[in-house]
């Protein structure tokens, strides 16, 4: 992953010098090195796919009692819906060199904008304070294995934290923190070993199960309880949407990184790698691990920390977890640092910085608690349906607009002119059709997963949103379709193939 260097233009230096101080900033007006190639983008990839809150997402698909090679199969259609939608997602930021919070302005609003901008922040809270977690509890495990002596502060609890628990959470976060507030080229450096590490640790524990175990150990039939052949249908289409939802915030906000791509071509190609390609082997090893220890130790354990933790030798398991903490370090900061920077700074240009809007995310994610969000495999799934309830609608707006109305135009000086006569103003900046038809659609996708008798469809909430606020917003701006930019002359961004 390159440096993320901050410019003003894509044309020339000067090339901003009329863009609003309301909409614009270093950190959000065009890029002019779009220098990323396809393995920059399969890095990004990968940083986020090695994490392990991904393993444990896909191990607890085994709890809707699916065989291994049927997980298998959900999370290799899942995250090839992923690779479509982040082609789609990424195309508009490319064009334009800007971040996915200033695109949105082009369907919400110069002002509208931030309604996204501020739903994907809040978002962010949660991922990140999620992934602080996981990482806080292998580093907890690893102070108990060498200072036994610390197990009584594992008894009090505050706020469902026990005391030592809220000790490491803290450590994570400041270390987190520090890596962020030296800047991309740190970041660059340390995602650049993150996710390779992840694989290493879980290669190791795969070959040590299957030392133990032996390939007979290994049932890629192996299934916590039984279901009919509808029932088996039904989950399996349930888990490949609950792939969809644990990709769905990083893949809206793809754009914040596909910006910089050298074209479209270097872009698919990097998802081509990073998604389908890269998602078969960490499946695999996730099946192998998670089946093996059913043979292993009696039971599925779907905590790639527990099961770590059982390896016999210290030093061994102390290099493992300390390994998975550094790569969600990394994961984290890609995933839900830096975009939320993004969204945060997109509300105020001027007064909130790239780095003030990471911040801002770090700390609100304290506020939400978020080690009561991921306590269980039922409730991993009711998180990501809620999450995808808010994401879903957004996607299917950005895309509607950009595709169908817009017809895949972006007038780039637009974007970040707040006078009337700019393009994108609407109704004092903002777009009331957008906002009408995402209202309706996140409260829809809500209710659906607040309801119990509609839990059997509440793990679709992604598509619904998606497909719901598309088709509101296509109706209600059909009279909108772009024509032809006839004596326009300001810059018209167009995608370089």
């Amino acid at each position: 992953m390159p440096n993320i260097e901050h410019n003003s233009t894509i044309m020339n230096d000067s090339a901003n010098a009329g863009y609003s101080p309301r909409l614009c900033n270093d950190d959000l007006a065009p890029t002019r090195n779009q220098t990323w190639s396809w393995y920059n983008i399969f890095s990004f990839w990968m940083s986020d796919v090695h994490s392990m809150g991904g393993y444990v997402v896909a191990a607890s698909f085994f709890t809707l009692g699916l065989a291994s090679w049927q997980v298998l199969l959900c999370l290799l259609a899942g995250i090839c819906i992923v690779q479509l939608c982040a082609n789609l997602v990424a195309r508009p930021s490319q064009m334009a060199g800007v971040p996915y919070a200033v695109i949105c302005r082009q369907a919400f609003g110069v002002f509208g904008a931030n309604i996204p901008a501020v739903i994907r922040g809040l978002i962010a809270f949660a991922w990140y304070g999620i992934q602080t977690y996981l990482a806080a509890n292998a580093l907890m495990l690893v102070m108990l294995k060498f200072w036994p002596s610390l197990a009584p502060m594992t008894s009090g609890h505050f706020l469902g934290l026990s005391h030592l628990g809220w000790v490491c959470f803290g450590i994570m976060w400041v270390l987190q923190a520090m890596v962020f507030w030296h800047g991309m080229n740190a970041i660059k450096r340390f995602i650049d070993i993150a996710g390779p590490a992840v694989y290493v640790v879980m290669m190791a524990l795969a070959g040590w199960i299957l030392y133990q175990t032996g390939f007979d150990g290994i049932s890629f039939t192996l299934a916590s309880k039984q279901l009919t052949s509808g029932e088996q249908a039904w989950q399996m289409l349930t888990a490949t949407a609950l792939v969809v939802s644990y990709f769905s915030g990083p893949l809206l906000n793809f754009g914040d990184f596909s910006r910089y791509g050298k074209s479209m071509k270097e872009i698919r190609r990097g998802n081509r790698w990073g998604l389908p390609f890269n998602f078969l082997l960490f499946s695999i090893v996730t099946v192998v691990i998670v089946s093996g220890t059913q043979s292993l130790f009696g039971k599925m354990i779907t905590d790639p920390i527990e099961t770590v933790s059982h390896v016999g030798n210290s030093l061994a398991m102390a290099i493992g977890l300390l390994t998975m903490i550094t790569a969600t370090i990394g994961i984290n900061i890609v995933a839900n640092f830096v975009s939320p920077a993004f969204d945060f700074s997109n509300c105020s240009p001027q007064r909130i910085s790239f780095r003030t809007g990471g911040m801002i995310a770090a700390v609100g994610s304290v506020l939400l608690t978020p080690w009561n969000l991921f306590q269980s495999p039922e409730l991993i799934h009711y998180t990501l349906d809620v999450l995808g309830s808010f994401i879903g609608p957004l996607f299917g707006i950005l895309l509607t607009d950009f595709y169908v109305i817009k017809r895949s135009k972006i007038y780039v000086d637009d974007l970040f002119d707040d006078t009337s006569k700019g393009r994108y103003w609407y109704k004092s900046g903002f777009n009331p059709k957008a906002i009408i038809a995402l209202a309706p659609s996140v409260a829809v996708c809500l209710t659906i997963s607040f309801i119990p008798s509609l839990h059997e469809i509440a793990n679709f909430s992604w598509f619904i949103g998606a497909f719901l606020s598309a088709g509101c917003y296509r109706w209600l701006a059909r009279g909108e379709q772009e024509s032809e930019a006839m004596g326009y002359s300001g810059q018209v961004a167009v995608s370089k193939e």
